[in-house]
């Protein structure tokens, strides 16, 4: 039996308003289908709107220990329940059983670090130029937030996202990719059993012309955090912000392995092939682009075809197998488009390069591990996000070409060194056009309690994850109180 997804208005679970509903194929054998999820139209979405701002008075006045401890209670059912979610993630996601249990781990690990925040909604106490005036800031919610969330991580995404924005004492109309709504509604339940009074988190699925343009035009949200394509995310910000909303996009990446000389080469191939086939190459943190001082180049690219070679690529449910489909028919078109792209342009194929269609493999969306060697500046290959497992590998003739090369895309996430030269580390750190930077490892991965964005294209917006998380969420008010009992003047504007 398959799973029909229910979405939770107001404290009800209900089915598809309209009466429509859409398949969820497992991409990995198509010819399972998951169950039906409801296609719902603006009317939902205005009802769930409309039951936020409801909840919203009541839930912002719960104290934050309070709306916390609720918090901490998800940890516990997300940790009772954490192979339930990993197993639907692999199932409707692709990624290995594996993967989606890392990707649970660090959900829970957010969950942990943001819960925590309840009891540190701090602002600052300031001196007063005025006698008898205390001065002080303090943070309140910014009031009914949209969140629209992606495919690619259906769980650690929405929790990264609705965790501060509930912390901080706001209400929450939660649109996840259609891709994903199965492992979205296992979350969802996880809140609700941990006890979010009605209201407070709203869950819809539907289409983005639908759901997405009505939550982020809804004169009544006042804020939209958006993690996707940067085709939409910019749509979406120039929209959002014209009705003078807070907006957070996070957006696209071309994330870069810079290999000098000196470096450990079987250190680096290793941490390369992490990043740049994990999940599928299916991240925004993936490593696409390797950029190598000539003189290892041959080596490198020797060291990394061989490991690739090992991956098993098939239905992430089965033991042993070590990468998955991509997500979806769309998507890999998009990855096979962009090989042939990359042949077409001059690009050397060192390994993969085509669609996977044996045995088993016919009825899912795989590609091969995919090296291009020969990648030059001018190619699709070294700017554009293919969000699949290619990698291109650039050759640099020293570290400062390397630099430009690192450099010279749209986006600014993710990046990585190796190098035993610390001058050359700190020169780079100074110099690389990135939000997060790696030294001697990959360009995937991050922690909790640390700060996650990127600059250029990749984002708008304050930083996700860690403190500055509750910045986007949150409005700071100033207090001034004057304890003379007296009328005075002030300059003070």
């Amino acid at each position: 039996m398959g799973h029909d997804v229910r979405n939770y208005v107001n404290g009800e679970w209900i089915g598809s308003a309209t009466g429509r509903t859409t398949p969820n194929v497992n991409p990995a054998d198509t010819s399972e289908v998951l169950g039906t999820v409801p296609a719902q139209d603006r009317e939902t979405v205005q009802k769930a709107i409309a039951a936020a701002r409801a909840a919203l008075p009541a839930w912002r006045s719960t104290p934050g220990p309070k709306r916390g401890a609720i918090l901490f209670e998800a940890l516990r059912l997300m940790r009772e329940r954490a192979e339930e979610l990993a197993t639907a993630m692999t199932r409707e996601e692709g990624k290995t059983l594996a993967e989606s249990r890392g990707e649970v781990s660090k959900s829970m690990n957010v969950l942990e670090f943001i819960a925590g925040e309840g009891r540190r909604l701090a602002g600052e106490t300031l001196p007063s130029e005025m006698p008898k005036t205390v001065a002080y800031t303090v943070r309140e919610p910014v009031g009914v937030v949209g969140i629209v969330t992606p495919w690619n991580f259906p769980i650690a995404i929405p929790v990264w996202k609705m965790a501060p924005a509930l912390v901080a004492g706001n209400t929450v109309v939660f649109k996840p990719a259609s891709l994903t709504p199965w492992t979205a509604e296992l979350l969802v339940r996880i809140f609700v059993d941990a006890g979010l009074p009605a209201g407070v988190l709203n869950f819809v699925t539907g289409s983005g012309a639908q759901v997405g343009d009505e939550i982020v035009n809804s004169p009544h949200t006042r804020a939209i955090s958006f993690t996707g394509s940067n085709e939409i995310g910019m749509h979406l910000y120039q929209s959002a912000s014209r009705l003078g909303k807070k907006v957070q996009c996070e957006m696209g990446g071309k994330n870069a392995v810079v290999v000098l000389a000196d470096a450990d080469l079987d250190l680096a191939a290793d941490a390369i092939c992490q990043g740049a086939f994990g999940s599928t190459g299916q991240r925004c943190t993936a490593t696409s682009r390797v950029v190598v001082e000539s003189a290892v180049a041959s080596p490198l690219a020797s060291r990394i075809v061989e490991r690739a070679r090992r991956i098993v690529v098939g239905n992430g449910m089965r033991e042993g197998v070590t990468m998955g489909p991509s997500v979806d028919a769309s998507q890999l078109k998009t990855v096979l488009d962009g090989i042939e792209t990359a042949r077409k342009e001059g690009a050397r194929l060192l390994l993969g390069g085509e669609r996977l269609t044996g045995g088993d493999l016919a009825r899912g969306f795989f590609v091969a591990p995919t090296v291009f060697g020969g990648v030059t500046a001018r190619m699709a290959l070294s700017k554009e996000e293919l969000f699949g497992p290619v990698l291109a590998i650039q050759e640099a003739t020293d570290f400062d070409d390397a630099m430009k090369l690192a450099n010279d895309v749209p986006y600014g996430l993710s990046s990585s060194i190796f190098t035993l030269d610390v001058n050359r580390v700190f020169s780079y750190l100074d110099r690389i056009e990135a939000g997060i930077v790696h030294v001697n490892s990959p360009t995937v991965g991050g922690e909790a309690q640390l700060p996650f964005g990127g600059v250029k294209a990749t984002g708008v917006g304050p930083r996700e994850q860690g403190r500055t998380a509750i910045e986007f969420y949150t409005e700071l008010k100033t207090v001034y109180v004057d304890y003379t009992g007296e009328a005075r003047r002030t300059k003070i504007y």
